[in-house]
C-alpha cells in the first residue's frame, strides 16, 4: 500500500523545517520525471529478479542471496556499531556529520570508556556482531585494537567483528594486528582514495572478509562497472552500496551537484538508488561473481530503528503492552462504566487469565489488556483505545518520560525511556472489529484512512521508497 496524501505532506514539512529557508535550494523533481524514474525502476527490478537477484527485508534491499556476515547481523537486528572515535582524516563530500573531533567511543548516545564496559553492553542486549566505525578507526589504532581484543576474548567465536576504514592508515603491520586481535571483516570506502583497490587488495591476503562499501555515486557508474571484476581479482568477497542522503552537514557539498532529490523519510537522492540497481544489473549481466547489495535508506531507517525499540522494549514493557512488528509498544485500553470494567476484571479472574496480561488503567474506568486476552472481553460494553510507544536508549535521565536504569558493570550504566509516540486513537465500533480482526489473524491493517496514522507502528512498510 502506498503513501497517504497525509502521510506525504507529512514527510515534505519534516524535510522543509530540517532544512529552513536552504529548502528551496533543493532541486526536487516534477511529476512526470517522478514517474518516469518509477517506471524505470520498475523495470530494473524486473530484469533483477529475473536473473534471480532477491529481494529482502520488505523489499528495501537486494540482492540479499550472498550477504556479507556482517549484513546478516544487521538484518537480525543483532549489530551494534562503535563509533571509536569522531575524527577522520580524509573529506568525502558525501560524508553526513562532521568528523573533526576524537571524542570518546560512543554508540547510541552512551560513552564506554573501557572495552569491559562495551563488552559488558554487548551481552547484556544480546548482540552477535559488533562494528568498529568512526571517524576513522586507525587514526586511534590502540583504542580499537583494545576493543576488538575485549571482544574477542569474551565472546570467542559467537561475536562476527568488523571495521570501517578508509584504508589510507593501513599497512600488513597493522593488518596482522587487527587480524591477530579477533577481526573477522573489514570495509572499505575506496570513495576516499579515488577508488584504489590496493589496500582491499592487501587485507585479502590477512583478512578472512573483504567488503567494499561505498555509497552509490551517479557520476561513478562507469567506473564502478569497471570497478566489479577488479574487485573480484583482488579478492574482494562483497560490495554494499549505499543510498546517497542529504544532511545538513553535507548540504553545501551535494547541493553543487546535478542532483535530484527525493522527499520522504529523510531527504535522499533520485539517481543514487537507480546508480544502485543499473550497478546490480551490470554484474549480473557480465556474470561478475562478486555480490552486490543495494542497502537502501529506507532499509536502514525501517530496520535498524526498529531492532533498536525491540533490544530495548524488554527493559520497559508491561505485562499488558504487547510488541508490535515494527518494535513499537501497544497499550490496548478498555473504556466503560466502572461496573462493567470490573465484570470484566473479574472475568479475566474466572478464566485463569494471568495478572501481569491486565491491569486497572489508572481510574476504575479503564482497563488495560493484553492482545492475548482479546478472545475473553465482552465487546458490547466497553469503547477501544489503542496508543503507542517506543522503548529508547540514553545516556542519562531527561525526567520527560518513564525510565529504568540498566546497570552494566559497577562503573557503566545506561538508560531505557519509555516515550509515547502518537496520541491515543479511539476507536468506533466497526474500527475496533476491524482491527482486532486483523491481530487476531495476524493479517494487515485494512486500507481504510483511519488507519493510516497507526499503519507503521504496528508493521514494517514494504518496498523501496515511494518516489513523490
Amino acid at each position: 500500500m502506498g503513501l497517504s496524501e497525509d502521510r506525504k505532506r507529512q514527510f515534505i514539512e519534516e524535510n522543509r523545517a530540517e532544512y529552513g529557508e536552504r529548502y528551496d535550494l533543493l532541486r526536487f523533481s516534477d511529476s512526470h520525471r517522478l514517474a518516469t524514474a518509477s517506471a524505470e525502476r520498475e523495470q530494473l527490478l524486473a530484469e533483477l529478479n529475473g536473473r534471480g537477484a532477491m529481494c529482502g527485508y520488505e523489499g528495501t534491499k537486494l540482492d540479499c542471496r550472498r550477504l556479507s556476515p556482517g549484513c546478516v547481523e544487521c538484518g537480525a537486528g543483532t549489530w551494534s556499531c562503535l563509533f571509536i572515535s569522531g575524527k577522520c582524516n580524509r573529506d568525502c563530500f558525501y560524508c553526513p556529520t562532521a568528523q573533526d573531533e576524537i571524542g570518546l567511543p560512543t554508540t547510541n548516545t552512551v560513552n564506554f570508556r573501557r572495552p569491559s564496559d562495551y563488552v559488558a553492553y554487548l551481552e547484556r542486549f544480546g548482540f552477535k556482531g559488533m562494528s568498529i566505525s568512526g571517524g576513522e578507526p586507525l587514526l586511534t589504532p590502540g583504542r580499537t585494537l583494545a576493543f576488538i581484543a575485549a571482544a574477542r576474548a569474551h565472546f570467542g567465536r559467537r561475536m562476527h567483528i568488523w571495521l570501517y576504514t578508509n584504508g589510507t592508515l593501513l599497512d600488513r603491520e597493522m593488518l596482522r594486528r587487527l587480524r591477530d586481535a579477533g577481526l573477522d571483516e573489514i570495509r572499505f570506502d575506496i570513495g576516499a582514495t579515488d577508488y584504489s583497490l590496493k589496500k582491499a587488495a592487501l587485507a585479502a591476503e590477512e583478512i578472512p572478509c573483504v567488503t567494499v562499501e561505498i555509497p552509490a555515486i551517479p557520476e561513478e557508474l562507469e567506473l564502478m562497472k569497471g570497478k566489479l571484476a577488479e574487485m573480484q581479482e583482488v579478492g574482494v568477497r562483497h560490495l554494499n552500496l549505499h543510498q546517497l542522503r542529504l544532511t545538513p552537514y553535507n548540504f553545501e557539498k551535494l547541493i553543487q551537484r546535478n542532483y535530484t532529490y527525493l522527499h520522504g523519510e529523510k531527504v535522499t537522492v533520485l539517481e543514487s538508488e537507480l546508480t544502485a540497481l543499473r550497478l546490480i544489473r551490470h554484474g549480473l549481466e557480465r556474470g561478475i561473481d562478486l555480490p552486490v547489495n543495494y542497502c537502501s535508506f529506507v532499509y536502514k531507517n525501517r530496520f535498524q530503528q526498529a531492532a533498536a525499540r525491540r533490544r530495548n522494549a524488554p527493559f520497559v514493557k508491561k505485562g499488558f503492552e504487547d510488541l508490535t512488528e515494527s518494535g513499537y509498544l501497544r497499550t490496548l485500553t478498555l473504556l466503560g462504566d466502572t461496573d462493567s470494567i470490573a465484570a470484566q476484571a473479574e472475568r479475566f479472574r474466572q478464566a485463569g487469565a494471568a495478572a501481569e496480561l491486565w491491569a486497572f488503567g489508572g481510574t476504575r474506568d479503564r482497563l488495560n489488556v493484553s492482545a492475548s486476552l482479546i478472545p475473553l472481553i465482552a465487546w458490547g460494553n466497553f469503547r477501544l483505545l489503542v496508543g503507542y510507544g517506543e522503548a529508547a536508549q540514553m545516556s542519562a535521565v531527561s525526567y520527560r518520560h518513564p525510565f529504568v536504569e540498566v546497570k552494566l558493570t559497577p562503573t557503566q550504566k545506561l538508560v531505557i525511556e519509555k516515550r509515547k509516540v502518537c496520541r491515543d486513537v479511539e476507536f468506533s465500533s466497526e474500527t475496533a472489529a476491524a482491527f482486532l480482526a486483523a491481530l487476531a489473524e495476524g493479517t494487515s491493517l485494512p486500507e481504510d484512512k483511519f488507519f493510516d496514522d497507526i499503519r507503521r507502528f504496528e508493521s514494517m512498510a514494504q518496498g523501496l521508497q515511494e518516489y513523490f
